[in-house]
């Protein structure tokens, strides 16, 4: 099991740089970045914009893989959200992994601040499937953020992986036998705690575990290294 982080982007500056620097400095395998227009819940606060700051890490690190946790389909027009994608992948061959996700009701609002449509979920899903479909035959490893039963099937029909974000190990055992399938979540508690975790994590089968706000950068790869999970 490889083991991720998610960066600090709902803020003003500029500290995921650093970040990134840290995790690939300390052996980790991946740094991730959320795509939202504000925190969740949280319009008044700021988010750093998810493209440029990935752009940012595939200029400024060399072995870190790194993506979209996720890429919600419909902020842009599918043609525009496929080409940032590729752009990145021909900037750093080989080291991003495109998360792609329907969003949902708590997403919504994001949508309609902007005057952005939020088509119906079966349309959203249609969408996400070309985006998988194109990126998949550049050779982009993709991930679907995973939730309601339809685009998990989908993301099983897609033969690409499904990202449980926040699941228990047994939901992560459940899709396993049929579908690759990536955690990631918050983590928390002590060194011990987290060791424990990715343990339970990878005995479920998970090929990825992304570790979102974790207390530090340092706890998390020393519960790696403790682990032997690489």
């Amino acid at each position: 099991m490889r083991v991720g982080v998610t960066l600090p982007t709902f803020r003003d500056d500029a500290a995921f740089l650093e970040a990134a620097a840290t995790v690939e400095r300390l052996g980790l395998d991946g740094a991730f970045v959320f795509d939202h227009l504000w925190p969740m819940g949280a319009p008044e606060r700021p988010a750093l914009s998810c493209f440029p700051v990935l752009g940012a890490l595939a200029a400024s690190t060399t072995r870190l893989c790194f993506g979209p946790l996720v890429a919600r389909v419909g902020l842009v027009p599918q043609e525009v959200l496929e080409a940032e994608l590729l752009s990145l992948h021909r900037m750093a061959p080989g080291r991003l992994i495109a998360g792609l996700g329907t969003g949902d009701h708590l997403s919504a609002q994001e949508n309609r601040a902007y005057g952005i449509p939020f088509a119906p979920a079966d349309e959203r899903r249609l969408v996400l499937a070309g985006c998988a479909r194109r990126l998949s035959s550049a050779g982009v490893p993709v991930w679907v953020g995973g939730g309601a039963t339809a685009t998990t099937e989908l993301a099983a029909d897609l033969g690409v992986a499904v990202n449980l974000w926040g699941g228990q190990p047994a939901a992560v055992a459940a899709l396993a036998a049929r579908v690759e399938v990536t955690w990631g979540g918050p983590v928390d508690g002590d060194v011990p705690a987290v060791t424990a975790w990715l343990a339970e994590l990878r005995q479920a089968g998970a090929s990825w575990a992304v570790c979102a706000w974790p207390r530090s950068m340092e706890a998390v790869a020393e519960a790696v290294s403790l682990l032997g999970a690489r």
